[in-house]
């Protein structure tokens, strides 16, 4: 099920894109077509740009200059929004009230209400509870999400886009916190979303056990793209025997490990 616009437009397409924060522009002249269909890794440094990159592709962070646009429609004009499913770096909950883990996912079936289908309809809970058993973390559902540790609230964060069941998923940091099985894991999950037909765009400072489902790689570094192609080798601490490509963001256990998709 590769999708395109309805004018056969591409997933993401940016032309000369450049953002400029605090007085200083992070992005430089980015072009950058994400095709359907594709796993394309946006790698780079820490302070690289390839965060930003990822959020003005989403119209989350304005252009200083060039274009961008989601299935043909810049961001501002775009209204199809079940389409994409978004994975941060972390969880934000507002209100001050504190939200369950159920609650958080089932957030990521907001795109897909209408007036002439009410919230938490047989098909969303399914959704949710599917999406809860795959990170692992059915057994937390009813738990506040503040109280979890950084490596399981991003589970909970890949569960909400999971739940909203887009065509393109994008994912910042989609593996840290998380230990190496549940790694494993989700690189089935996604494969299992690639044999689907879904786009899948991930920003990584490594790749480790996702590195197979790579379609295509692009390198920022210092907010240009530097290399576009095939992921390019590990150096240094990740080159490594036995480098397990793990950054916690908190000490302590996980739950059990991801498991596979299915949204049928």
């Amino acid at each position: 099920m590769t999708s395109t616009g309805a004018n056969g437009a591409p997933p993401f397409e940016m032309t000369a894109g450049r953002v400029r924060l605090d007085g200083r522009e992070v992005l430089h002249g980015i072009d950058l077509r994400v095709e359907p269909g594709e796993v394309l890794a946006v790698l780079g440094a820490n302070g690289s740009g390839k965060s930003t990159l990822i959020r003005a592709l989403l119209g989350l962070v304005p252009l200083s200059g060039g274009r961008t646009h989601i299935y043909g429609s810049p961001p501002a004009r775009f209204r199809d929004w079940k389409r994409v499913g978004y994975v941060p770096q972390r969880l934000t909950v507002g209100g001050g009230v504190p939200a369950t883990v159920r609650e958080v996912v089932a957030s990521g079936r907001i795109a897909r209400q209408s007036r002439l289908r009410p919230f938490s309809s047989a098909a969303d809970r399914a959704a949710v509870r599917r999406a809860l058993e795959t990170v692992g973390l059915a057994d937390r559902a009813g738990h506040p999400a503040q109280r979890l540790s950084g490596g399981q609230q991003q589970r909970v964060l890949i569960a909400r886009a999971l739940a909203g069941e887009p065509d393109v998923f994008v994912m910042d940091e989609p593996t840290a916190g998380v230990d190496a099985a549940s790694q494993a894991a989700l690189a089935r999950t996604l494969r299992e979303l690639v044999r689907q037909g879904r786009t899948i765009v991930l920003v990584a400072h490594e790749l480790g056990p996702l590195e197979p489902l790579i379609t295509r790689a692009v390198v920022v570094e210092a907010g240009r793209i530097a290399h576009t192609g095939a992921p390019p080798a590990p150096e240094g601490e990740c080159a490594r025997p036995g480098h397990q490509h793990l950054h916690p963001h908190a000490p302590g256990t996980e739950p059990a490990p991801l498991t596979t998709w299915n949204p049928a």
